[in-house]
């Protein structure tokens, strides 16, 4: 059980409570994993008739079921309680749904016949505030299997036998509702599947996606560092083979990008808090940003000491008002006052001398936008970038490289027309596609986030003709790409619709990778224009877009993805020359072959000690060296060497000179 009871709010909750829509769409998996919660909480009353339930949902890799209970249950209680629903399922109990009244489901309550065997004394309190909080007007309803009663609106399998396989697998704390002023409870997880098999082969998934953590990998390989206590949490250091794969996903967006037109900016790794304000991200965004550096010049500072005197004046009115301490003043009000306060802060906030350090590139690149007079004939404008972005993430969210808080983003931002768009779009698009085929990324489906009417100029800018029309843009272009993706409603960002990128390991771990969003608002609070046919000015709309992501969560991808053996032309240490014995022949003949590579700009190292063969490759394998080159006496006297690759052995003698063009059209080419 982990120390720390969970805050991330429960099921149940109003921020994670799904509506009975997103209820009737769950998948049979999902149906599969709520049963087994009801199947879970069956099982723990017949063992523990006093425990009480909250919620007990399906989650992405499970369900759980949170309980209030005086026993500590712990793994070893494990055996016991499955033991308790495998006689559930066999039992094969329908399960009923009951429609009830709102006054029907509080009585209930009341009495304690909720989550529990029968009728009991004790209420039951949980699912008290539960009914309580269910929308007026939304139907209420039971689900029963055997003599299980539980307030639920499903839905379920038919029956307990339907089950399938599953297993319990730990257990956390957690306040209800995520809330720390609620009751601590245990959370209870499982995981359920079809069969056996599915089940066999998640756990085995799991194991194999130990073995492949990016942290261990990166740490074995001498990849990348984590200092916390000299350089900070989330900040981490690159090593000299880990910087190899930094620029090698460097010169292939590069690459890429000259040969799609975009041309190459650089901004400094902070601004001032006038851009961030200008831009939107502040206040809404200030959380994830690191706190403000105060620099200011002699004269911004006089004005700053003028605004706080001028605010403390009225901040003291406002108090003296509210208070009825003093006669209100002729034509002043305490909404007029609070707006004055209001306005004079961000008047104050608008004085040059407070920094940020950059959490994102896109108000730089507006600013570089508008340093020189645009025309139509300069669109569409791509400006690329792997600029260095800060963001203060959460120190229990810090996660390998995964989550961090010093990033470098593979970022452009495109300036276009409306009727550029489409074209661009879908430009952005294929250039996706073309790094899944380098990277050997068969399954991928985009997300296309957009708004939600009902949120415009609260968590939306308020433009709904733009949202309307800039969304259906989005739509067909990815209909017309024949693209998988899926629609996710309310989830845009402020400023646009945008997509997130779904990709799955090797192994079949899905990870979010990039992003690609629309921006039909910011560009306009910079006031960029250009100039049109008509000579007239227009605000350009503007796609952000980053298809690599971050260096540090897509090596992280990578890592696991590949398991730490890189194809070629991203391997650390592509190429080592092993000789068999040391004398001086065939360690000059190895290392004209090193100087030859090396010439190639091939990251190319020598093993010309006496060692033992075996043992010289054994290290290669462990180093994870992509090709081996192994030189004998007969290798040496017919000009050849003796090609093994990394995990699969020996191929076979070849001539040097075909073996070094083989390496070397490897590389160019990026295959594996």
């Amino acid at each position: 059980m982990s120390n720390e009871p969970e805050k991330l709010p429960a099921a149940g909750s109003d921020s994670q409570r799904k509506t009975l829509d997103d209820r009737q769409r769950m998948t049979d998996l999902e149906r599969i994993r709520h049963s087994c919660a009801h199947v879970l909480a069956t099982a723990i009353l017949r063992i523990w008739p006093d425990a009480q339930f909250a919620a007990g949902p399906p989650v992405e890799t499970g369900f759980y079921y949170d309980v209030e209970l005086a026993h500590r249950i712990s793994p070893e209680d494990f055996p016991r309680i499955e033991e308790e629903m495998r006689k559930e399922i066999k039992a094969n109990h329908v399960f009923e749904k009951v429609v009830v009244t709102r006054e029907q489901a509080i009585a209930d309550a009341k009495a304690g016949r909720l989550a529990a065997l029968g009728e009991r004394s004790v209420p039951s309190k949980f699912k008290l505030d539960i009914v309580q909080g269910i929308p007026e007007g939304e139907p209420i309803s039971y689900f029963r299997n055997g003599d299980f009663l539980d307030l639920c609106a499903g839905p379920h399998v038919m029956r307990t036998g339907n089950v399938g396989a599953f297993r319990l697998t730990h257990v956390a704390s957690a306040y209800y509702k995520g809330d720390e002023r609620n009751p601590q409870l245990q959370r209870i997880y499982g995981t359920a599947f079809k069969n056996k098999t599915e089940l066999e082969a998640h756990f085995a998934m799991i194991e194999e996606a130990k073995r492949r953590d990016h942290r261990k990998i990166g740490a074995e390989m001498g990849l990348f560092a984590l200092d916390a206590e000299y350089v900070g949490p989330g900040l981490p250091l690159w090593l000299p083979r880990g910087t190899v794969i930094v620029e090698e996903l460097e010169k292939l967006a590069k690459e890429t990008e000259f040969q799609a037109g975009y041309v190459r900016v650089r901004t400094p790794h902070l601004a001032k808090e006038k851009m961030y304000r200008t831009s939107g991200h502040l206040p809404y965004y200030a959380e994830s940003m690191f706190p403000p550096m105060e620099m200011l010049e002699e004269d911004e500072r006089k004005k700053r000491d003028q605004l706080t005197e001028k605010r403390a004046d009225l901040i003291q009115l406002l108090e003296s008002m509210e208070n009825a301490v003093s006669p209100n003043p002729k034509g002043l009000t305490p909404e007029g006052l609070r707006r004055e306060i209001a306005q004079l802060e961000v008047e104050m906030g608008l004085i040059g001398g407070r920094y940020y350090l950059k959490a994102m590139n896109c108000p730089h690149h507006h600013r570089i936008f508008a340093a020189e007079p645009r025309s139509y004939r300069d669109l569409p404008l791509r400006l690329a970038e792997y600029g260095s972005c800060y963001r203060y993430e959460q120190s229990g969210e810090l996660f390998g490289l995964m989550r961090v808080r010093a990033l470098q983003m593979n970022d452009a931002h495109i300036y276009c027309t409306a009727e550029q768009f489409a074209d661009e779009f879908r430009a952005v698009n294929d250039m996706y596609l073309k790094y899944f085929k380098i990277f050997g990324l068969e399954k991928y489906q985009m997300r296309f986030s957009t708004h939600d009417p009902a949120k415009l100029g609260q968590k939306f800018v308020n433009e709904p003709e733009l949202w309307v029309k800039t969304e259906a843009m989005v739509r067909d272009v990815l209909v017309q790409s024949g693209i998988n993706f899926v629609e996710v409603p309310n989830e845009a960002a402020f400023y646009g619709p945008k997509i997130d990128v779904q990709v799955w390991s090797a192994i079949g771990r899905e990870f979010t990778i990039a992003t690609n969003q629309v921006d039909f608002a910011v560009p306009a609070r910079f006031g960029l224009t250009y100039r049109d046919r008509d000579n007239t000015g227009k605000t350009p709309l503007c796609i952000h877009r980053a298809p690599l992501g971050t260096h540090e969560r897509f090596i992280g991808f990578l890592i696991e993805h590949y398991a730490g053996n890189f194809p070629l032309w991203l391997a650390p240490e592509q190429v080592r020359v092993l000789t068999i014995g040391d004398d001086d022949a065939l360690v000059a003949y190895a290392k004209g072959i090193v100087d030859e590579l090396r010439a190639q700009f091939v990251r190319v190292e020598g093993d010309y000690s006496p060692n033992k063969i075996n043992g010289k490759i054994l290290d290669a394998e462990k180093s994870k060296v992509h090709t081996m080159l192994v030189i004998g006496g007969r290798d040496r006297d017919a000009g050849a060497v003796s090609v093994r690759l990394h995990g699969k052995g020996n191929v076979g003698a070849k001539p040097k000179a075909e073996a070094i063009a083989e390496i070397l059209g490897a590389i160019r080419e990026r295959k594996g």
